[in-house]
Formats: structure tokens, C-alpha cells, sequence
């Protein structure tokens, strides 16, 4: 496969995502699946849903069609990918309990597993549930992740577009175009998810966009070894990762609700310490293509993993902490409200 080839399917990607997002959101608008103003959220106005199938339809079509489904892996990876957003539409369309939405997520997860999908953590049979748990895990703090106009898409873009690189490095061309398909899709829905959003991508585009990622980093270190399968999986998920420690850690030590939503993510914060809606959505993007070159000089030999995995659990751990200085929680009337774990997100 070429680099026309690729290049040709991104911009089929992008092309698909952007001209499909508003025909979505008129029809989210008619079907009343939109996100209404109200609590802690800051639109004005009832935002249309169904950004996310565009994302899926961008994602999925022109790599199907350039790329076929010859790869098990990677096959396994769409296919489950595309149930996940199944299950966010329906979400969009009427919230579903936790235990239905972690059901789903953990049977498409073990499906990728099965199709030989596994980080060799600990290069026993322990890996396999613990790639389960990784899948799971990430893909809803992915989904968590969309809190604000334009930092998802974002960061799906700048994070894709590095973990295809890495995929190409790693010999997974199928992956690569994948990736490449997944970073244009976010970029041709991101004119019309950028502040003040016209369109929202829901969740059936936060759980793909998470999914693929958790999926396909994990699938780049199947078959290597620890420091390698540390440094790929949190390089890749770096902003995720981070920002579901932030609020966990923050809503522990004030005693609230950890599945309760917010306005204590990390975009939040940025907000709290001046930064506008769209530099804080630059500022994660710029995080997380620091974090993808990174994972990318690592595939190619540039810096030793060990090296790279001590750095990155050492990073994660320094920005969990740092940002808990920032005051976020202004009164406690909150706590008498009922915990949920989808805060319709904005």
C-alpha cells in the first residue's frame, strides 16, 4: 500500500465526515436527540447528537473500501468498534444503565481478544482479561474526555495521526490506515464541534473514537515486551488517562461521588486558570500529539521503552497531582443531586 493509497482514504475521510455532520444534526434536531442547556453545562440551546455516526461512517467506509477486511485483527477491531457506537447511539437516543453499557463494551472488548488482540503485560494467561479491562477502561474515559467544544475531536485527530505512524513503523498497515482514516474523520467533524459547537458528537462518537484507540494501542504492542507495552499503551491514551486520574483522585479526596459528572476535568481546569475554550481544546491536542511522537520515537528505536515507560508513569502521575491545586468545586450543594456516570457532558 502506498502513501497515495493512504492519503487518498484520509481524504475520503474527511470529506465523508465533513459534508455528512450537518445533514446528521438536522435529522438529530427533528428526532429530538440533542443535548439540552441546564446544571453545570454552558451551551444556551439544545446542540444536536449524531456527530458521532459521521465520525463512524468517516472512520469505517473509505477503510473498508480501500483496505477490505482480510486483516483478522484489525477486522475485529472495526466490527466491535462499530457495535460500541451502536450502543452510544442508543445511549444518545435514551440513556441505558451502567450495567448494560459495560455488558456490551466488555463482550466487544473480549471479541477483539479473541481475534488476537493482546498486550503482553505479563505474557501469561492474565493478559488477556487484563486487555479486557484496558479496552473497557479506556474507551469510557475517552468518553468523559468529550466535555468541552472541540477537545475530543482534537485530540482524536492529533493522537490518531501519530498512533498511525507508530502502526506503520510496527509493520500494521492495515492499523495505519485505520488510524490515518479515524485522525481525518475527527478532523472533518471538528469545523463543526469547534466553539461554539453546532454539533455534538454524542456518545456513539466518544465510545468509537475511545474503543479504536484503546484497541489499536493495544494491538501495537501485542507480542513485546513490558517496558514497550507500558510506554505504547499510556503514550497513546496519555490525555485519557490523565484526566480520568484528575477527576477520580479530586472526587475522592473531596468526598463526592467518583460517577457523578462535572466540571472538574482537565479542560475544566484550563478554563479555571484563563485559558479560552478553544486554546484549552489546542493545549490537550498539543498534549496529546507531544505524547504520540513520542510513542512514535520509541517504535522506531529512538529512545529505549524502559526509559520511556519509567517517564510516562512518572508524567501521569506529576499532571494527576498538579492540577488538584486548581479549586474546581465551589460549593457542596451538589452532593444532594443523584450520581450518574454520563454527565451529558458539557
Amino acid at each position: 500500500m502506498n502513501g497515495v493509497t493512504v492519503l487518498g482514504t484520509g481524504v475520503a475521510a474527511f470529506l465523508l465526515t465533513a459534508v455528512s455532520t450537518r445533514p446528521l444534526g438536522r435529522l438529530a434536531l427533528r428526532w429530538g436527540i440533542t443535548d439540552h442547556p441546564g446544571g453545570y453545562k454552558t451551551h444556551e440551546r439544545p446542540i444536536p447528537y449524531l456527530g458521532g455516526v459521521a465520525i463512524m461512517l468517516g472512520t469505517i467506509v473509505p477503510f473498508a473500501a480501500v483496505v477490505g477486511l482480510d486483516d483478522v485483527r484489525v477486522t475485529a477491531i472495526v466490527l466491535a468498534a462499530a457495535a460500541v457506537a451502536f450502543l452510544g447511539l442508543v445511549d444518545d437516543f435514551s440513556p441505558l444503565s451502567l450495567l448494560i453499557r459495560l455488558a456490551v463494551e466488555v463482550v466487544a472488548a473480549t471479541g477483539v481478544v479473541v481475534g488476537g488482540v493482546q498486550a503482553s503485560l505479563t505474557e501469561s494467561w492474565a493478559d488477556g482479561p487484563l486487555t479486557v479491562l484496558w479496552i473497557v477502561v479506556i474507551t469510557n474515559s475517552f468518553n468523559l474526555l468529550d466535555n468541552m467544544d472541540g477537545a475530543l475531536g482534537a485530540i482524536s485527530a492529533a493522537g490518531a495521526a501519530c498512533l498511525a505512524g507508530t502502526a506503520f513503523v510496527c509493520a500494521q498497515p492495515a492499523a495505519g490506515v485505520l488510524l490515518v482514516t479515524l485522525a481525518l474523520a475527527s478532523l472533518g467533524f471538528l469545523p463543526h464541534n469547534w466553539a461554539p459547537a453546532k454539533v455534538f458528537m454524542g456518545d456513539s462518537g466518544s465510545l468509537f473514537i475511545g474503543f479504536v484507540f484503546a484497541c489499536s494501542s493495544a494491538l501495537l504492542v501485542t507480542g513485546k515486551g513490558t517496558g514497550a507495552v507500558i510506554a505504547g499503551l499510556l503514550l497513546s491514551t496519555f490525555v485519557a488517562t490523565v484526566d480520568t486520574g484528575v477527576v477520580l483522585l479530586s472526587r475522592q479526596l473531596a468526598g463526592r461521588p467518583l460517577l457523578r459528572g462535572g466540571n472538574d476535568h482537565m479542560s475544566h481546569r484550563l478554563r479555571r486558570i484563563g485559558l479560552g475554550t478553544r486554546a484549552t481544546a489546542a493545549v490537550l491536542a498539543l498534549m496529546a500529539a507531544l505524547t504520540g511522537v513520542l510513542g512514535l520515537a520509541t517504535a522506531l528505536n529512538w529512545i529505549s521503552p524502559l526509559t520511556v515507560a519509567v517517564a510516562a508513569v512518572g508524567a501521569v502521575l506529576i499532571l494527576i497531582g498538579l492540577p488538584q491545586r486548581v479549586r474546581v468545586y465551589s460549593s457542596d450543594r451538589a452532593r444532594s443531586r443523584p450520581a450518574t456516570i454520563l454527565e451529558r457532558r458539557r
